[in-house]
């Protein structure tokens, strides 16, 4: 019986989370079958509704140009930030992505993906509840429940058990990979262009600590 598992330490609204996305699904269509993948938010900005100030918003924009310059493939589109006040608020997101995966285990994946496709390629803001309700219904989820769940007690305590998990394993960067084989913690160091060495560094873990 296999002891390992992935865990994918992440921010929807994370835009190198977003570039990290096609070699993340590369190296999981590769993993053993039987690997468990967990997915936990990283909570990369606390709740607020103030203007994005505007250093911020130069260092969000850097980002992207980086992103566009190194990962092949992706872009993003400028629009947002002429049609949006940006919020530098990401816990709305990351509290949907627990909402969805309430419904539905499934729609985990699903609402990361609605999220970062109505930010980066549609230009809507995320930190607004009606964008995250849109992707809701998006992806086929019950609209009143998901509304009712993001603003629940119990999503808000689970966003906080996840931060505390993730920095429990020394996380403080999206995206983050970390390999727990036989109850230790192994990090995995991200590749935006090849998951092939991730997935080397996975079995080369796995071959050097053996079962216990």
């Amino acid at each position: 019986m296999r002891t390992s598992q992935i865990f994918y330490i992440h921010d929807p609204m994370c835009s190198w989370c977003y570039a990290f996305s096609q070699s993340w699904a590369a190296l999981q269509q590769a993993l053993p079958r039987d690997m468990d993948i967990v997915y936990l938010v990283g909570g990369l900005a606390p709740d607020t509704t103030e203007p994005m100030p505007p250093a911020t918003q130069k260092m969000v924009q850097q980002a992207w140009q980086r992103i566009e310059q190194t990962v092949p493939g992706v872009r993003f589109n400028w629009d947002f930030w002429s049609r949006n006040t940006p919020i530098r608020s990401t816990y709305p997101a990351c509290r949907a992505v627990l909402a969805a995966k309430k419904q539905r285990t499934e729609a985990e994946p699903e609402m990361i993906r609605a999220i970062q496709t109505a930010y980066y390629q549609q230009a809507k803001n995320p930190s607004l509840p009606e964008t995250l309700q849109a992707c809701a219904r998006e992806i086929g989820l019950d609209a009143e429940t998901f509304s009712k769940d993001l603003k629940s007690l119990a999503i808000e305590n689970e966003l906080q058990q996840q931060i505390q998990q993730a920095r429990s394993m020394d996380v403080y960067s999206y995206p983050s990979l970390r390999l727990v084989h036989n109850n230790a913690v192994f990090p995995v160091a991200v590749d935006y262009l090849d998951y092939r060495t991730m997935l080397d560094e996975i079995k080369a873990i796995e071959s050097e600590v053996p079962h216990t």
